[in-house]
């Protein structure tokens, strides 16, 4: 083989490899830490958003095997479980395992609320054991010590200014409260009250994403370059977190440099 020609092979099994990685959507788990002086010791919680009723394996496996591997002490359900055109029963195989086997905290999504059946989800929700939040603050033991969780309908469901000053109301500032809200963009309402982490959905991670170089390029409510795509930002007195979500066969746009995830986030004592 001459030069030009090994060349010519070596640049597309170069491009074989990027496209590949490109375009891996195998599921992965990342970990975010918060500290604080109202945690005597550390919880963690597993966040899980946008599954839009996506298939992981046979009965969940993939999915429900990342978890219980990652051993949380609760897992928070931030909106868009149940999507408003795919078959809902994915979802429903893994919520039932799920609150089965943790204490599950749940709000809508913007598709659950275009589902046009927003109430029965709910009401599904509650019989299997899920928390369903809607402007309440809920108190768990968790660890052997108290954490609270406070949810917001998604906008979408026109109640969202209602639900957050009842939650906000609700907070008892010496015990550490978490927010489920489905749209970051929406932080700056919700650091208005005071929660100490906010968790989040809905931006998909942006979409598409350099890594190193951009964090993702649109998602919904923030248009291009989106300021919460995905991670843990800190805003001095809250945290926000923001999950790249669990959506795959659902997106009409593929995902590039950005895999689906399990969420966990680590509250530990400030040392």
């Amino acid at each position: 083989m001459n030069i030009r020609k090994r060349t010519a092979a070596l640049a597309v099994c170069a491009a074989a490899a990027v496209a590949a990685a490109a375009l891996d959507v195998r599921l992965r788990t990342v970990t975010y830490m918060v500290t604080s002086s109202k945690v005597t010791a550390p919880v963690r919680l597993a966040v899980l958003s946008d599954l839009h009723s996506c298939v992981y394996g046979q009965g969940q496996r993939t999915l429900l095997s990342a978890v219980a591997e990652a051993e949380p002490d609760a897992v928070l359900l931030p909106g868009d479980i149940v999507d408003d055109d795919r078959p809902e029963e994915p979802a429903w195989t893994a919520l039932e395992a799920l609150a089965a086997a943790y204490p599950c905290f749940y709000v809508t999504g913007n598709h659950e609320c275009w589902s046009g059946e927003p109430e029965r989800i709910c009401r599904r929700m509650e019989e299997l054991g899920v928390q369903v939040l809607r402007g309440e603050r809920v108190s768990a033991e968790l660890n052997g010590q108290r954490l609270d969780f406070c949810g917001v309908d998604d906008p979408a469901a026109g109640r969202l200014a209602e639900d957050l000053e009842l939650a906000g109301d609700a907070v008892e500032e010496e015990v550490f409260t978490v927010l489920l809200a489905h749209r970051p963009e929406k932080i700056r309402l919700y650091l208005n009250k005071p929660f100490d982490l906010v968790v989040s959905g809905h931006a998909h991670g942006g979409q598409w994403r350099i890594p190193g170089l951009l964090n993702g390029l649109l998602a919904p409510g923030q248009g291009l370059f989106p300021d919460y795509a995905g991670g843990c930002y800190d805003f001095g007195n809250a945290a926000l977190i923001v999950s790249r979500g669990l959506a795959r066969e659902s997106t009409r746009v593929p995902r590039l440099f950005n895999r689906p995830e399990v969420v966990l986030a680590d509250i530990l004592p400030e040392t």
